[in-house]
């Protein structure tokens, strides 16, 4: 059985009865619905363990979600009635005139995920991870139950070694809880030659499962992760599979990406990975991958926050909160350079710490380390990264389970000290100790660089007719939500300079997977083609005479 989603409504008629439905009712396995669920989704295909969930208990209804937020959950609200989805795109019938929701475009801007509880059209709504919603009564009303806090524990774990066995037995008990209800066909892991995913492949060998992996391939352009891949492959004696994520392969994928995302995610690597399932699926059910290991052992794009919190000692919480909103290399603080002047007055009046509080509320983890680690498990983690990777799969009819999304495992990470998972430049420490015989040398200790998809590099050769297509200023303009000229101004620096030498590919990309969004799953028209941009001209006249050139702002 391959994945599918639900939709149903609950609520009250005009005469006061209370009426329920939900569609397809198979969503349901057989040993949940004793418990009152009348629908629920697990994004690895368990029968008895669901990562979103519908209950309806007497006068009640219960919309719930796991911690780690591998499958979303939308609702709204007509009259008395109460429509649920896991999948946005099937509530869009349900509003009568959808209208973009500016909170959720202006939060986009700043983190390339829509910060929940919004989604990207006013009136749905998504559940937050690790909560459930309960809503009852007449008129109906909702409160929120939260299932899971993420404490740091009273006592941290100082001893290496004690740490370093714990930490073993736990791997292999989370890849044994993951390896249930398996078919006897191969089953694929998502191989990137880092230390995450390289460790899953192992401990999948290690149970003596059949594993095929599966790695992307980018070519000569830039830095590539592949001949890592291929060492784990070769040492663990496992098939890789090369996907190719070229320019060619991603431009004729990004309108389906869009689609398989169900709302926008404006990460580089989304089209790539959409590439990635979708060859997995055509010779495999079911795919692991090394997602949230970064989140739970503070991995390398937390390291100067991490280094800066045990070397210099914490930070009052105000500047913490504005310090990490920026890790996200996005658009916030520039709101008057890329918004029009309609968005602009409206995004005024907003504040996107407030998406950040909840996240980094010290109460719950008093230490700097384990503060940035909760934050990064709730925002990056279950906001962005466990969704898309389980929207992209289900596109494509697999199955996606991620060992790393382990709940005594990440319970058991915050009784950690900040010392054993940063040491010097050293980052994950504690997780390279404990899987160091399992894998080659030069993977574990490895200094780790992330997926680099050559955006910036594409962009100025086989990719820049495409920013004239996505983002051609004619409609930009005619979409009235963004400044027209705002992709030349990203390139030629007027943004500021780090903006352009640093997050210059996944910003533009960001804006890119808005336009195919909003076409392909909103079904805005994209008119008003103009040819008053510089992207009709040679890449390298324009980059070297830039300049000279004027265009309209």
């Amino acid at each position: 059985m391959k994945p599918c989603h639900f939709i149903g409504y609950w609520g009250y008629q005009k005469d006061g009865s209370c009426v329920w439905e939900v569609n397809p009712t198979e969503a349901t396995p057989e040993k949940l619905s004793e418990n009152g669920i009348i629908a629920a989704i697990s994004a690895g295909g368990f029968s008895d363990c669901p990562d979103a969930w519908v209950k309806v208990e007497s006068d009640r209804l219960i919309l719930g979600r796991d911690p780690f937020g591998r499958v979303p959950l939308y609702w709204t609200q007509v009259e008395q009635v109460i429509w649920f989805s896991s999948q946005f795109q099937q509530l869009l019938p349900i509003i009568k005139s959808p209208q973009v929701s500016i909170p959720a475009l202006y939060g986009y801007s700043c983190f390339s995920y829509i910060p929940t509880p919004l989604s990207p059209v006013e009136n749905i709504f998504a559940i937050p991870a690790g909560t459930e919603l309960i809503f009852q009564g007449k008129p109906l009303k909702y409160t929120r139950r939260r299932l899971q806090e993420w404490r740091e524990a009273p006592e941290l774990i100082r001893d290496e070694n004690l740490a370093v066995s714990q930490l073993q037995i736990l791997l292999k008990d989370a890849i044994y809880r993951q390896i249930s209800e398996l078919p006897d066909s191969p089953v694929g892991v998502f191989l990137s030659g880092g230390i995450d995913s390289s460790v899953v492949a192992a401990l999948l060998v290690q149970a003596g499962i059949k594993v095929r992996a599966y790695a992307l391939d980018f070519g000569n352009d830039g830095y590539s992760e592949l001949p890592y891949a291929e060492i784990v492959a070769r040492y663990l004696d496992i098939p890789l599979v090369k996907v190719a994520a070229t320019p060619k392969e991603l431009k004729g994928a990004i309108a389906a990406t869009a689609q398989a995302l169900d709302i926008p995610f404006g990460d580089g690597v989304t089209t790539p990975l959409y590439l990635l399932n979708r060859v997995a699926s055509q010779e495999t059910a079911v795919i692991f991958n090394g997602e949230n290991g970064d989140q739970l052992f503070a991995g390398w794009t937390n390291k100067p926050l991490i280094a800066g919190g045990i070397y210099n000692g914490v930070k009052p919480i105000e500047d913490f909160n504005q310090q990490y909103l920026r890790t996200f290399g996005r658009l916030y603080g520039y709101e008057a350079e890329i918004f029009s002047d309609r968005i602009y007055n409206e995004v005024q009046n907003l504040n996107p710490q407030s998406w950040l509080e909840d996240a980094l509320d010290p109460s719950f983890c008093p230490s700097f380390f384990q503060r940035l680690r909760r934050a990064t498990l709730m925002l990056k983690g279950a906001q962005n990264i466990q969704p898309r990777a389980t929207n992209l799969s289900f596109a494509c009819g697999l199955w996606v389970r991620s060992p790393f999304c382990d709940l005594p495992l990440t319970e058991w990470t915050f009784q950690l000290s900040g010392e054993l998972c940063l040491q010097g430049a050293c980052e994950k420490y504690i997780l390279k100790r404990a899987v160091e015989s399992w894998l080659p040398p030069e993977i574990v200790w490895r200094e780790k660089r992330g997926m680099g998809v050559p955006l910036k590099i594409w962009y100025f050769n086989q990719l820049w007719s495409e920013i004239g297509q996505w983002l051609n200023p004619g409609v930009l303009r005619d979409e009235g939500r963004w400044q027209p000229h705002i992709a030349a101004n990203i390139i030629a620096g007027k943004l500021g300079e780090g903006l352009q030498t640093r997050y210059i590919g996944n910003v533009i990309w960001m804006l890119i997977m808005w336009q195919a969004w909003r076409r392909s799953v909103l079904g805005e028209k994209a008119s008003g083609q103009s040819l008053d941009h510089p992207f009709w001209l040679p890449p390298q006249v324009w980059k070297y005479g830039r300049r000279f050139l004027v265009w309209e702002n």
